[in-house]
């Protein structure tokens, strides 16, 4: 199993109403949560470990997983409220307004944690959970905690307007990172991590194989992404090409067809990934490409079925 580890919340998303005004509906979403989704349709054994309020929007997300067939038996129940996301669309690029205080993601602590289960061999971590404590401590904690056991993958994702403290939260990924098997980032996200805006992609990957991470993948919108592995090989593809509607979810989806790919390939292990040959990276960027492109191509966070990608 495959356990994403981290946010669900609701994204409210734009509407146009009567009258020229705009509403907002509540759709499921969350990075780790999309992530989840994705892999679920994608038939993949995928697993969700989060704190889930009991509320009416964490009983609109746990259905929404259950639906999509991942387990949701790590799930930890809490009282406290879900957290909202008012997502605003500018020439179809998203922008966020977050309400998090004392949510039930956000207020997950270590001895909250459950039992995981014996069938659990990759753990995928990122977003907000990372960034907003005490949640992003427990999140860390417990990834190191695994790191020896599974294949260990980590999509920052990161929001500079959740980081209270940046020489705490670059020290505790610093720490995450290194435990890592496969990293991606977006080109800015790779540029803020490294710091080292005005060097070039190859430069700024090194910086994080040399943390010790087996492949770091870079992805660069409609340019496509770009892999780097420890073995001194990079592989390149283009972003596959669709009518974007909106880019809600791409990057999530992306990963989870990436990781879907790997498990197929029985590759998704720390051994595994370490030995990965130029042809499977480039099937599994192709693959993550293609699903992104889906979820790119309609409205929200909305992963594609297997199914409808058997014809295209």
């Amino acid at each position: 199993m495959i356990l994403c580890c981290g946010e669900a919340l609701i994204d409210m998303i734009p509407e146009q109403l009567a009258y020229g005004r705009t509403g907002f509906v509540p759709h499921a979403g969350g990075a780790i949560f999309n992530t989840a989704i994705a892999l679920g349709r994608l038939g993949v054994n995928a697993g969700m470990l989060t704190g889930l309020s009991t509320d009416l929007f964490g009983q609109q997300l746990l259905a929404e997983l259950q639906a999509s067939n991942v387990n949701t038996s790590m799930i930890v129940g809490s009282e406290r409220n879900t957290t909202l996301a008012f997502v605003h669309l500018y020439d179809g690029q998203a922008t966020y307004d977050f309400f998090d205080e004392n949510s039930a993601g956000r207020m997950l602590q270590s001895e909250d944690l459950p039992e995981i289960s014996a069938d659990v061999s990759a753990m995928y971590f990122g977003g907000i959970s990372l960034a907003c404590e005490p949640c992003a401590d427990t999140y860390a904690e417990f990834l190191l905690r695994k790191a020896p056991d599974c294949a260990i993958v980590l999509d920052p994702n990161i929001r500079p307007a959740f980081i209270q403290d940046e020489a705490r939260y670059r020290a505790r990924m610093e720490k995450i990172i290194a435990q890592c098997d496969i990293v991606k980032f977006s080109d800015d996200d790779l540029g803020w991590m490294t710091g080292d805006t005005g060097a070039g992609l190859r430069d700024q990957a090194d910086q994080m194989l040399a943390q010790g991470v087996s492949l770091v993948i870079v992805t660069q919108g409609a340019k496509g992404a770009t892999a780097f592995h420890v073995e001194s090989f990079e592989v390149s593809v283009p972003a596959a090409p669709v009518r974007a509607v909106d880019t809600v979810g791409a990057g999530d989806t992306f990963n989870a067809g990436l990781m879907a790919q790997l498990t197929n390939g029985g590759d998704l292990t720390k051994s595994g990934v370490r030995a990965l040959t130029p042809k499977k990276v480039r099937a599994a960027l192709e693959f993550g490409a293609k699903v992104a492109a889906v979820t790119v191509s309609r409205a929200g966070a909305n992963p594609p079925w297997a199914s409808e990608l058997s014809d295209s």
